[in-house]
């Protein structure tokens, strides 16, 4: 049983196998923990207590963080990507055309600029200059 925190650095080097030994281990020590609270423990418990389960959520989190980061891998080139694998943004900005079918021109659209370009105007500016009543 251990009655120390557990430090996230040391479980990134772990194997899966060893992070879900680790996390039995814990929740049957939470558990006990929490039979001996309901029968009349000291408050002392209550400090462990908070530690485990501060400690299983650690493992969790880097059992989770190992699987998402293999499924990127696995994912990496291939077509679709799964919904929680994929950027959250907006709505509308998933929904917004991507660069590339912005820049598509249809025939019609080539055929119209073609004949029909943007004319170009030549502005003349004058410029008045006007003196300060200094």
């Amino acid at each position: 049983m251990s009655t120390t925190k557990i430090k996230t650095a040391q479980l990134w080097g772990k194997n899966k196998d060893d992070l879900k030994k680790q996390l039995v281990d814990l929740k049957q020590e939470l558990a006990t923990l929490r039979t001996q609270k309901v029968a009349g423990g000291s408050n002392s418990k209550l400090t462990k207590i908070h530690d485990l389960r501060k400690s299983v959520a650690r493992v969790l989190t880097v059992i989770n963080a190992t699987q998402r980061s293999q499924l990127r891998l696995f994912y990496k080139n291939k077509k679709y990507l799964p919904l929680d694998l994929r950027p959250k943004k907006t709505r509308a900005m998933r929904r917004r055309l991507t660069k590339h079918e912005a820049s598509i021109v249809s025939e019609k659209q080539k055929k119209r600029q073609m004949h029909f370009p943007q004319r170009k105007y030549a502005v003349k500016v004058r410029l008045k200059v006007y003196q300060s009543a200094f």
